[in-house]
């Protein structure tokens, strides 16, 4: 696929607009590589879980407890960089490919402040573990691996920088390309220094986050050597100046990127938060809901996916003025994300006995499992529409209402939910999940309403269907540089 040029009009033609099935077509294409880069940082972590285990109990404890503390910090940092991605987007509609390299190379000296306070987390981590009460024996472990894999952090996020960037622009293919690279190197990596082959000390644990570390800065230089070398990036100038941090940039970058960590957060500890009520209920529980957990979110990242597609199309639409075609381009992809769940919530049920033996042979662990995944397949096509109407809404720089839709939904009704009727109540690890469903569904119901009717506002606000350049709502005004 051809990345958007700035002199033509990017993502089709104002006066005639595409058809839903081309449209359909090209965010099923812009994906495609956003899918593959998904399965690949999942491939990473479930090869860290593998080679772990085979490692011994404290070993793999040690790893499942530390990648917790690492997601938590590392979510956070992403949820921000991430708006580099609709801001890129913008700018590529309103036909200003120099705003481009400016707004990263600023989101650059970003990451970085962000890798800092991330290296400072982890590396002091070790009485926040014990105040929490994880196991003595596994403490020194766990801080091993933190302190390893916190070094990854300033290469990570440098990486998202050109990686948001990039998707900005429309050019997704790369960024496969890296995550593929980077799960080589992960792999090859814990091979080494995991188990001490071909002559390297074996850290075990500590191995795998200093080989996690190591890949991360494998992606920072690959990508950059792409976009360097690339011909198509040439026009945003990304390494054509150097830029001292300008305040008006990064605070505009900040504006819009918190309310996505936060959001971004909200999810991931609900589900996390989820996770420790089950433990509450026993091993066989734990290992029942781990099952539905791991088979719904590999069914996720498609979705996902298209979620990041949306945020670029719209963008596009948006920056040029084609606030009809943003509108229209937000509801086929959420349609598309509903629909993909909803065969995978048809698949689910109709296999839901063979997935959980695929995972347990347990007696015990299996039928529970199955039980579990129906009730997962319940909210799919709830999850498929939440994370659609999210991608829409960020590609109109619309974040800071979602943070507080998506927050009140999650941690003012879900979690209550799931901790009354499964813990309080006492109603099994199944009533746990009715929670999850509730939220998921009444966050579906928020986002899509809320992007109805700022899509539906910024359209009628407009006289005629362009008005050229819109400014998302959340970007303030910035100054513009000479030369």
């Amino acid at each position: 696929m051809a990345a958007p040029s700035i002199s033509q009009d990017p993502g089709g033609t104002l006066a005639q607009p595409q058809p839903v099935l081309r449209q359909a077509l090209g965010l099923l294409v812009l994906a495609g590589p956003l899918i593959a880069n998904n399965l690949s940082i999942a491939g990473m972590g479930f090869a860290d879980t593998v080679m772990a285990g085979r490692l011994g109990t404290a070993d793999l404890a040690a790893v499942a407890v530390g990648s917790m503390i690492w997601m938590v910090t590392f979510l956070f940092g992403l949820g921000v960089l991430m708006a580099m991605s609709p801001t890129a987007a913008h700018s590529v509609g309103a036909c200003r490919p120099e705003e481009v390299g400016r707004d990263a190379r600023q989101c650059l000296w970003l990451s970085q402040v962000l890798a800092v306070i991330g290296i400072l987390a982890l590396r002091n981590a070790g009485p926040v573990l014990d105040r929490i009460g994880v196991d003595p024996e596994i403490i020194p472990l766990t801080v091993g691996y933190l302190d390893a894999i916190a070094w990854g952090l300033p290469g990570m996020y440098a990486y998202l920088s050109l990686r948001f960037m990039s998707e900005g622009v429309g050019w997704t293919r790369p960024i496969a390309y890296v995550a593929f690279v980077a799960l080589i190197v992960n792999v090859a990596g814990n091979w080494l220094l995991m188990f001490g082959n071909l002559g390297f000390p074996r850290l075990g644990a500590v191995g795998c986050g200093a080989s996690s570390a190591i890949s991360m800065w494998v992606m920072f230089a690959f990508m950059g050597v792409y976009v360097r070398r690339q011909r198509r990036y040439r026009q945003y100038g990304f390494f054509g100046r150097f830029d001292w941090p300008d305040p008006v940039r990064i605070r505009a970058l900040l504006s819009l990127g918190l309310p996505i960590a936060v959001s971004v957060m909200s999810e991931a500890g609900l589900f996390s938060a989820v996770g420790l009520l089950m433990g509450t209920l026993g091993a066989t529980v734990v290992a029942a809901h781990q099952i539905a957990m791991n088979y719904s979110a590999v069914m996720f990242m498609i979705p996902l996916a298209i979620h990041s597609a949306l945020t670029i199309k719209v963008g596009h639409c948006v920056g040029r003025g084609d606030l009809q075609m943003a509108r229209r381009t937000g509801f086929i992809g959420i349609a598309i994300c509903g629909g993909f769940m909803l065969v995978s919530a048809v698949f689910m049920l109709m296999f839901r006995e063979t997935i959980a033996g695929f995972y347990s042979t347990d007696p015990d662990v299996r039928p529970l499992a199955a039980a579990l995944l129906t009730m997962s397949m319940i909210f799919q096509v709830s999850d498929g529409l939440q994370v659609g109407a999210a991608g829409a809404l960020r590609g109109y720089k619309d974040t800071r209402i979602p943070m507080l839709l998506n927050f009140g939904s999650y941690w003012g009704v879900a979690f209550p939910l799931a901790w009354y009727f499964g813990v309080y109540a006492e109603r099994g690890p199944q009533a746990v999940w009715i929670g999850l469903i509730v939220g998921l569904t009444l966050t579906a119901v928020t986002l899509n309403a809320r992007f109805a009717r700022v899509s539906g506002q910024r359209l009628r606000a407009t006289p005629g269907e362009t008005a050229g350049p819109a400014a998302g709502p959340a970007e303030p005004p910035r100054k513009t540089d000479a030369g």
